[in-house]
């Protein structure tokens, strides 16, 4: 199922499939919020930090196939498999958006 997200989403989306971290990184504001399963990441350099010890050792790769629009919000959800417990399971990605990237993202499962 192919789904139409917004450029910043679709980008991260699609760095993700490839596990490109520096792609992943990309469509984020310097400042920007990540927040996985509770735990706050501020700012690129924490939300690197993340990805590198978080999704890529694991292989974690999310493949939305819904997406809707809550508060201001742009809400993805979708498996995401990889080599780690329960995969694949599906998660809930809220995006805030800003200024053509993405301000902040709050991970649920």
């Amino acid at each position: 199922m192919t789904i139409n997200l917004p450029k910043p989403i679709a980008d991260y989306v699609e760095a993700n499939a490839r596990l490109d971290l520096d792609g992943m990184l990309r469509p984020f504001l310097p400042d920007a919020v990540f927040t996985d399963n509770g735990k706050r990441f501020e700012g690129q350099a924490a939300i690197r930090q993340l990805l590198e010890e978080e999704v890529i050792p694991v292989n974690a790769i999310f493949t939305p196939d819904a997406i809707r629009e809550e508060a201001g919000d742009v809400v993805v959800e979708g498996p995401a498999h990889g080599d780690f417990p329960g995969s694949p399971l599906r998660f809930t990605y809220r995006f805030t958006l800003a200024n053509g990237a993405i301000k902040s993202l709050e991970v649920a499962v």
